[in-house]
């Protein structure tokens, strides 16, 4: 029997590239997204790759029909083996320039919607003794960053939720994993909201350094499409590990955290993202 995939956030980047990538490795994909209105690029690059694509609508901050979704695909194809959370959200600012809901945004859509859709696939994973989860976090789940503190605060979250289930899910056979990419050249961060950036307040001459010095980290940045690719190799390899990193550049960024045990390599990392 073909194994079910569905995955999260793909009208664009490495969503949509991971979910080709799947289809190519002969899962059936259940490529999700709020508007499928806006799935043209995702439908040339199934084309282009000789694959077919489940394409459905998704909101994952909203539960209901989170539920809704997980119960049509089970009833239409018989279960749900791979469940990759792709979808996330970035904001850039400092946490005196958010506003609560703001932060809460965060949490809704990087941590509560993975955590959800998580808990919809476990039952069944279990009762059939097996399953892949693999959520992508991002270099900022293992790293805090200047201007990011509602963003990897959400990803420091999904990690620590990730990595304290996935014991546990493994005695049922189920594997429990998360992905770590470093800069990716794709849509997210145009679409990052940006409270903080235009303002003349205390925070403008750090913050203006540390756009500068993101801009040059993403001119830089590693494709879509290869860390698209990535995330398949994670959900397919033989041996599932719980971390993963989508290139070499993510796993010596993300190695300065897990090395640091009193904190201080990382905040002597950062320190120079914001002087000017």
């Amino acid at each position: 029997m073909t194994d079910v995939a569905l995955i999260t956030g793909t009208s664009s980047g490495m969503g949509m590239h991971a979910a080709v990538h799947l289809a190519q490795r002969g899962l059936r994909v259940v490529a999700t997204m709020r508007d499928p209105r806006g799935a043209d690029r995702l439908h040339a690059a199934a084309e282009a790759a000789g694959v077919t694509l489940d394409v459905r609508a998704l909101d994952v901050v909203d539960h209901a029909a989170s539920a809704e979704l997980v119960a049509a695909i089970v009833a239409e194809y018989g279960s749900i083996d791979v469940l990759v959370n792709n979808a996330g959200r970035g904001m850039v600012a400092s946490a005196e320039q958010l506003s609560m809901e703001q932060i809460r945004d965060q949490l809704e859509v990087n941590y509560l919607a993975p955590v959800n859709l998580t808990k919809l696939v476990l039952p069944g994973m279990r009762q059939r003794g097996r399953g892949t989860i693999l959520t992508v976090t991002s270099v900022g789940g293992a790293v805090g960053q200047p201007f990011a503190d509602a963003y990897c605060g959400s990803k420091f979250a999904v990690e620590g939720f990730m990595q304290s289930l996935a014991v546990v899910a493994e005695r049922f056979g189920v594997r429990v994993g998360v992905i770590e990419p470093a800069a990716v050249a794709s849509d997210f961060v145009a679409n990052a909201e940006r409270p903080g950036a235009g303002g003349s307040g205390p925070y403008a001459p750090l913050l203006d350094a540390y756009l500068k010095r993101s801009s040059g980290s993403f001119a830089s940045a590693q494709t879509a499409e290869s860390a698209g690719a990535a995330i398949a190799d994670a959900v397919l390899a033989d041996e599932f590990r719980f971390r993963w990193q989508t290139s070499e550049r993510a796993t010596t960024f993300v190695g300065v955290s897990l090395a640091d045990t009193d904190g201080s390599a990382v905040l002597g990392f950062t320190r120079p993202w914001i002087v000017g």
